[in-house]
């Protein structure tokens, strides 16, 4: 597979997105969407992977139309996409879905559980994931989910954490992709948010506390991104 790998800041990289590819011989292009660069044909590409950033969608940096603009293009084509945070909330922007700020910050290892029966037992998604796990937070806003999309996963302090659309596109509000690394840059990056009083927010600590749960959420990640390839190689024509 040729995966596009778009990108906001240099600290929030694909990390266990990366060491997958590289295990499989898959090709990775990489490109900074904020250096305003002309983006690839989305022909010479089988699926897009589109990673988070502490912006928001609704900060309408100039470089985020021509962003949105190539998610729609790659939508029309009928590419495999992945959204990661704000790359969930940017395809559900190309999708017509309003993306709004959550009642408070979601910061740290907290549960998810899934919503709808019908991909677990329609979708080629299936068991991919279970039915609930507990992967990282890192975010202030979040995405309706847009029209004709299944609702995926849930959790206390954020209704809607993923999402499937058009049997290709895959939208996840939390993170499978962080390694213990990525992390503590993100912390680093936005400190801010950690001195949050919100119920959802974990102290650095404890969000580093455990390196466990960074390889069981990188296991969820790849097991997904096994899933996604094994589609693309049914459904290759």
């Amino acid at each position: 597979m040729k995966l596009l790998v778009l990108q906001h800041v240099p600290f929030e990289g694909p990390a266990a997105i990366k060491s997958w590819a590289e295990r499989h011989n898959h090709t990775v292009i990489h490109h900074c969407c904020t250096q305003n660069t002309a983006y690839p044909d989305p022909a010479d590409i089988d699926c897009c992977i589109i990673l988070g950033g502490p912006m928001s969608v609704n900060d309408q940096s100039p470089w985020m139309k021509p962003e949105i603009d190539f998610i729609k293009t790659c939508i029309k084509a009928d590419k495999f996409m992945l959204g990661i945070c704000l790359g969930a909330q940017l395809i559900a922007t190309a999708m017509h879905a309003h993306v709004s700020k959550s009642p408070h910050l979601e910061i740290g290892w907290f549960a998810v559980e899934l919503v709808s029966q019908n991909i677990k037992t329609e979708h080629w998604l299936g068991d991919v994931l279970p039915p609930k796990f507990t992967p990282l937070h890192w975010h202030g806003d979040t995405f309706a989910i847009p029209d004709g999309a299944v609702h995926w996963y849930q959790s206390h302090a954020c209704k809607n954490q993923a999402f499937v659309a058009n049997d290709r596109i895959i939208g996840l509000q939390f993170h499978l992709e962080f390694d213990a690394a990525t992390a503590l840059r993100v912390a680093q990056a936005s400190a801010s948010d950690l001195a949050d009083n919100s119920p959802a927010v974990q102290s650095l600590s404890e969000i580093m506390g455990d390196a466990a749960q960074f390889k069981e959420a990188n296991q969820l990640m790849h097991r997904l991104l096994d899933a996604v390839r094994l589609e693309f190689l049914r459904t290759k024509v």
